[in-house]
């Protein structure tokens, strides 16, 4: 049995504030460290309250998800005769209310749930055969540890033109790996208020830059372990030099070996290299600077960013 709490009467404001109070479905490959929107600082700053709740309009993307949602579950009753309903409840695993789940569909007539997910036509590989995107298999998998079932159904709408679903089994060892590591998180991370380890993924570059955009006017005095990191750095930048170096040479290889024999397609025993031309139309900003001033004026946009630089105290 979970706890439960009615969200049928939330506003979206509501909603958010109350999933900030445990971890839902949609944290736990943040946590992980496999969700390239979001990683597990993010989420730290925001289960501690650190950032201010967004309840913007969501991007295109969630519109739209939202509004197909119900067509997907619709699709699945459909093609399977299997009937679902909406659940509109938040559910929190009894002896560990700091985990929660948050299902599309409730199934009727059994101990199951139904998640409708879309998808774009570039994503189509991630879901051939048995294949299910990492992300959900963390979240589904997360869902029937909070509920306690035995298996579940996940249907996805790609490329608006595809339907596809599948009966996802209980994986008791994943389970076990995903809860100790959440429970850690929250313990530690959130109760202690410790934050997590800056990693080098995109999302955290991402949030950190737009975080920090504005300039500050201190100096900061940083410690000894500092200069060890930024050694570290250093022999990093010389090992990339180096390894973008042997990237360019077997490149430049292959376009010798195509240019000395006129192709511009050449096949190995596991691969088809191509080296054709594209052509593609650029703006000349110099010479319409030169030529057209004030159009140049006109249609320009001043852009800043910050830009971290390092260098030796002679």
């Amino acid at each position: 049995m979970t706890d439960k709490i009615s969200t049928l009467d939330m506003t979206y404001y509501d909603w958010l504030s109350q999933r900030r109070k445990s971890i839902g479905g949609s944290d736990v490959s943040a946590i992980l460290g496999f969700n390239k929107y979001r990683s597990p600082y993010q989420i730290w700053l925001d289960k501690t309250g650190q950032i201010e709740i967004e309840d913007d309009e969501p991007s295109e993307a969630a519109h739209f998800g939202n509004i197909l949602e119900q067509v997907v579950a619709e699709e699945f009753t459909r093609r399977t005769g299997i009937k679902v309903r909406n659940d509109n409840k938040m559910h929190f695993k009894k002896e560990k209310p700091f985990l929660s789940a948050n299902i599309d569909r409730a199934v009727i007539g059994e101990r199951a749930f139904l998640e409708c997910k879309t998808a774009s036509e570039w994503l189509r590989n991630e879901w051939t055969d048995e294949e299910i995107p990492t992300a959900y298999i963390l979240q589904i998998q997360h869902y029937m540890n909070i509920l306690d079932y035995d298996y579940c159904y996940i249907a996805a709408l790609i490329g608006g033109n595809k339907f596809i679903w599948k009966k996802v089994e209980r994986d008791q060892e994943l389970i076990d790996l995903v809860e100790a590591r959440l429970t850690d998180f929250w313990e530690v991370n959130v109760k202690k208020n410790i934050a997590p380890a800056i990693d080098g993924s995109d999302a955290t570059t991402d949030f950190i830059n737009q975080r920090y955009h504005e300039e500050g006017s201190e100096e900061l005095l940083l410690h000894r372990d500092t200069d060890e990191a930024l050694d570290t750095l250093e022999e990093l930048k010389e090992s990339i030099k180096q390894l973008e170096t042997s990237k360019k040479a077997i490149e430049n290889d292959l376009k010798k070996k195509l240019g000395e024999a006129s192709a511009n397609t050449a096949i190995s025993p596991k691969r088809i290299i191509t080296w054709k031309t594209i052509a593609t139309n650029r703006l000349d900003a110099r010479k319409l600077k030169a030529e057209q001033p004030d159009v140049y004026e006109k249609y320009s946009k001043e852009n800043s960013y910050r830009k971290l630089q390092i260098k030796e105290i002679e």
